[in-house]
């Protein structure tokens, strides 16, 4: 078997190929295009035959096209995090750092590591994903107006003030019009303007929640029927999952989402174990909101987190096993979500 370590970047791509033990055979550049993989993978297949194993930076929105090439070409394909690559890379006889180094570094980095999730094509889960990132976005900017608008709010009059989340609601946003309508100063025309652009990209938002609820409803019954778990937590879940059928098993699942327990004990302090903080964070925020959530309702997940506490837990403690044992129901519920298109019974909250 040969590996191919990738190197993105947004205008080329650097592989660097590898035997079994890692020792470099060839090295190659090319355009951050769909002519460029496809010479790249010419260049594989004349140089190594069909012996292949494709291990790519997971940078997301510079490898997506790179992988959906090389999957197309029916290559098996390996998303590789940077953190592992960083890891490799420091570890190597050749110092400093260069596009081939950090390709090199990419493909040893799939041969320590066998268990490396695998990518796939899965085009709903993509679009799921575009969908929730754009309107994440969205989000993020009406933050930043509203904080703009209530400066201004402020200046005009300390005593009027409309709470941050009171500006996604309609009804807020017309009596602040009908507040600034009197008002004839330059920092009430700006206010104005600014409200206009909230009120434009709320519509946007709640059209964009709209579309993601229905696709949500229709393709992962399974998944929102968990406590705490809703429309938009579980298309966050399926975007960043980008098919569920790539990871082995659960535990690989729960290692990916960053909720697995990493031991740090030694000599006589046996059985210790702490977060990681590695994984997919996006993946892991979501699980950490349906975990929030859970603890609040009066169900499972809750008898579950005050046992723990119980047995001598600290709550960060209880709080990431609880994750641990959502990330089991997830993993189940989306495999489910795959074989049956309407819901037929709620999975239990925690196994």
């Amino acid at each position: 078997m040969i590996v191919i370590g990738a190197d993105v970047h947004k205008a080329t791509h650097t592989f660097v190929a590898v035997d079994e033990v890692g020792r470099k055979l060839a090295e190659r550049t090319v355009k951050a295009t769909t002519a460029g993989h496809e010479a790249v993978l010419r260049w594989a297949r004349a140089e190594f035959d069909d012996r292949l194993r494709w291990g790519v930076e997971d940078c997301r929105h510079l490898s997506a096209r790179l992988e959906r090439d090389l999957l197309a070409g029916g290559q098996e394909v390996v998303r590789v995090p940077p953190k592992l690559m960083a890891q490799t890379r420091s570890s190597a006889r050749e110092r400093g750092k260069s596009d081939p180094i950090d390709a090199l570094a990419v493909a040893r980095a799939v041969l320590r590591e066998p268990d490396l999730p695998a990518a796939e094509h899965d085009e709903s889960t993509r679009e799921l994903k575009l969908l929730v990132d754009r309107r994440e976005g969205l989000v993020g900017e009406r933050t930043r107006q509203i904080n703009r608008l209530r400066w201004h709010l402020h200046e005009l009059d300390p005593e009027f003030d409309v709470p941050v989340k009171g500006f996604a609601i309609a009804k807020q946003r017309r009596r602040v019009a009908a507040w600034l309508a009197g008002r004839d100063s330059l920092v009430a025309e700006l206010a104005r303007d600014i409200l206009a652009d909230i009120d434009t990209v709320s519509g946007k938002i709640d059209t964009l929640e709209r579309r993601i609820t229905a696709r949500v409803d229709a393709d992962y019954p399974h998944l929102t029927a968990a406590p705490g778990c809703g429309p938009l937590s579980a298309a966050k879940i399926a975007g960043e999952t980008a098919n569920v059928s790539r990871f082995r098993s659960e535990a690989c699942f729960a290692m990916n989402a960053g909720v697995a327990p990493l031991p740090v004990w030694s000599g006589s302090t046996r059985g210790r174990v702490r977060m990681s903080r590695t994984g997919n964070r996006q993946l892991n925020a979501a699980l950490h909101r349906i975990a929030v959530t859970q603890i609040r309702l009066d169900g499972l997940g809750r008898a579950y987190y005050r046992k723990r506490l119980e047995q001598g837990d600290s709550t960060v403690e209880a709080l990431r096993c609880l994750k641990r044992r959502l990330a089991r129901v997830v993993f189940h519920a989306l495999h489910a979500d795959q074989q049956v298109t309407r819901p037929t019974t709620a999975l239990p909250l925690a196994a």
